[in-house]
């Protein structure tokens, strides 16, 4: 499959990018794209209940309608986290809206939550096998634009989406919805995730999914131990780091680097690699992490891994590496972890500050 993806990409490159990614997600669809898993003892996770294969799954923003969830986990991911939905359908910002930098191995993006809403997501997982088998679906909630209320859109969401979700997702910090980082602020944060969580408890009391949220990059230390302090309360069960950033590396090449919108891809592994490293530290390793930005490979993942972050995630590394790429990490990455003696990724999990 890599050497295939690598023939086609010279013929999908000059294809806007989100004309591309909807052929990717068509492709997937009708079973037109596939990959290889790598199935290793040494990889299985379980954490909040769940059993995951391995520990790389699909980042929110890929499928973010639930298209697709089973035929990406086939893909070989452990995970894969559809979204982000929002209650009512929204078109996103105007476009274009999504820019590939070739050079920087990067990806810029301003899509503003383009979603088919609550309702069409929801028919989408419903129809889904009940055993699901190949993996863990999560599902990534977002605000309406319009919405002055946030925390009644993520009450709606958490109403429609919980039941089908192994995990849920509050999704507070892209930086294309107008005033969704505010979000993050301590006080407005605690006051949003209580009132979710009771939704959460009362819509699914018998099962409750866990609760995570999503925090930028873009964050002071002062941000940091706010969170922290918030996510140690146990009102959340778990942290993603991180999304999106709106800073600008120095040395980025490519002439659309001055495009408005969320930097995800290589040039934010560093940036997320020290928050997540940071969240580990300020919830003294108590607060499960799935860390994103910049994973490429399995040494990026390990990275991740030996940083904090118990799950990692992906996305903008398969727009250059192709289906296969999630693959092609388990492997490498299981043997990283044998090499250094570790019997089990949790082993791993934040081995940089012990």
């Amino acid at each position: 499959m890599p050497d295939f993806y690598k023939l086609m990409f010279p013929l999908i490159r000059p294809l806007q990018p989100e004309t591309a990614h909807n052929l990717a997600l068509w492709a997937l669809k009708n079973r037109l794209a596939s990959g290889r898993s790598y199935d290793d003892p040494v990889l299985e996770m379980s954490l909040w209940g769940r059993a995951f294969k391995n520990p790389v799954g699909l980042a929110a923003g890929f499928d973010k309608d639930a298209d697709v969830p089973m035929q990406a986990l086939a893909l070989g991911f452990g995970f894969v986290e559809i979204g982000s939905v929002t209650p009512r359908p929204q078109p996103g910002n105007p476009k274009p809206r999504l820019f590939r930098l070739d050079e920087d191995r990067a990806v810029i993006n301003r899509m503003g939550f383009n979603s088919k809403g609550a309702d069409f997501a929801a028919e989408n997982l419903a129809a889904l096998p009940a055993t699901r088998g190949l993996g863990v679906i999560g599902v990534n909630l977002g605000k309406n634009k319009e919405t002055e209320d946030a925390a009644a859109d993520y009450v709606i969401g958490i109403e429609k989406l919980a039941r089908f979700a192994d995990y849920v997702v509050i999704n507070v910090s892209s930086p294309n919805t107008p005033g969704l980082r505010a979000l993050q602020d301590r006080g407005e944060l605690e006051k949003l995730i209580s009132r979710v969580r009771i939704t959460l408890d009362k819509t699914v009391p018998d099962k409750t999914p866990p609760l995570l949220v999503k925090v930028a990059p873009d964050l002071t230390d002062d941000d940091i131990a706010d969170i922290a302090a918030v996510a140690l309360t146990g009102i959340i069960d778990g942290l993603i780091a991180t999304n999106t950033t709106i800073t600008r590396p120095h040395n980025l090449r490519n002439p659309q680097k001055t495009e408005t919108g969320g930097l995800s891809g290589k040039p934010l592994a560093r940036l997320s690699h020290r928050i997540i490293g940071d969240f580990y530290n300020a919830t003294e390793g108590r607060v499960p992490l799935i860390g994103v930005g910049g994973i490429a490979s399995g040494a990026d993942a390990y990275d991740k891994i030996r940083a904090g972050a118990s799950l990692v995630q992906l996305y903008s590394g398969m727009v250059f590496e192709g289906p296969s790429l999630p693959g092609r990490i388990c492997r490498s990455l299981a043997g990283l972890l044998k090499r250094d003696g570790f019997a089990h990724v949790s082993e791993a999990v934040g081995a940089d500050h012990r």
